[in-house]
């Protein structure tokens, strides 16, 4: 079995604060994650119109929606020190361009790939912007129907891609994953097809990898209880190692499918059989 690709969504689970991001990077790194992954927005062009005045009860005091916008997003001297923490730690990053602002920013960065959101799928210039970077283009399918999938993949048409299966509930119910679905896009679009999960569950995960995900991409959080939009739908520490085993441990036990007395059974056999 292909070693599994494993990224830690940080997102903006670090709530502004780049002490955090670099602690969740070390929850990443300690886990055996191979990457991070943040996400980069241009609140200006991001947030729409009718939101951006609206107001909204923060930890920094209320503040409009843009406003709080700009207070989690990182820019060039975050980015710099993320970029060299990373380096340091032996982990991969890279980050989700919500727009084509953000994109031109990631590519100042020797990111390995980039990551589209189900969110931005539909959104053709960003998505042909991102295959002409000719970089390795990984996007979730949440909430996507298969016409909007073809296209997605028409327009990565030429760029090396890795689909995700997720569903975009936030926790995801565990009625709703339809893990086998990871089985169904493998063959419907003859490529490389991962999972990415919003559930509270972790075995979800692990499953996912059985039934053919060569990437698994979950959320994480120091505290599930922190403020922040995403905290509740993502992984803790404990539970990070613990899938990141289970994994580890699948690829090592899946072996190749042909039976065979192994090394360890003759002793065994010998004494129970005599031969």
């Amino acid at each position: 079995m292909k070693k599994t690709y494993i990224i830690a969504e940080i997102g903006i689970n670090h709530n502004g604060s780049l002490d955090v991001a670099k602690r969740l990077i070390d929850v990443a790194v300690v886990s055996g994650c191979d990457a991070v992954k943040f996400q980069k927005r241009n609140p200006d062009v991001c947030v729409p119109e009718h939101q951006k005045e609206v107001m909204r009860d923060t930890p920094w005091g209320r503040m409009t929606y843009l406003d709080y916008k700009y207070k989690v997003e990182f820019e060039k001297k975050e980015y710099d020190e993320i970029n060299r923490y990373c380096k340091g730690k032996g982990i991969e990053w890279s980050a989700s361009p919500w727009d084509l602002d953000s994109l031109d920013f990631l590519m100042r960065y020797d990111v390995p790939w980039l990551k589209i959101p189900s969110a931005m799928i539909t959104n053709e210039k960003l998505m042909k912007a991102c295959a002409a970077t000719k970089k390795k283009v990984i996007f979730s399918t949440g909430m996507s129907t298969y016409e909007e999938i073809d296209q997605a993949v028409e327009w990565l048409a030429g760029s090396e891609t890795l689909m995700l299966h997720c569903n975009s509930t936030y926790p995801a119910p565990l009625k709703d994953l339809n893990l086998k679905c990871i089985q169904t896009l493998k063959e419907r679009y003859n490529c490389e097809v991962g999972y990415s999960g919003h559930e509270f569950r972790l075995g979800t995960s692990v499953a996912a990898v059985y039934l053919g995900a060569t990437c698994i991409e979950r959320h994480i959080t120091l505290d599930r209880t922190m403020w922040g939009s995403d905290h509740l739908s993502s992984v803790e520490p404990q539970g990070l190692i613990k899938m990141v085993r289970g994994i580890r441990e699948l690829e090592e036990a899946y072996g190749d499918g042909i039976k065979r007395v192994t090394d360890g059974e003759l002793k065994p056999r010998k004494k129970l059989r005599g031969y």
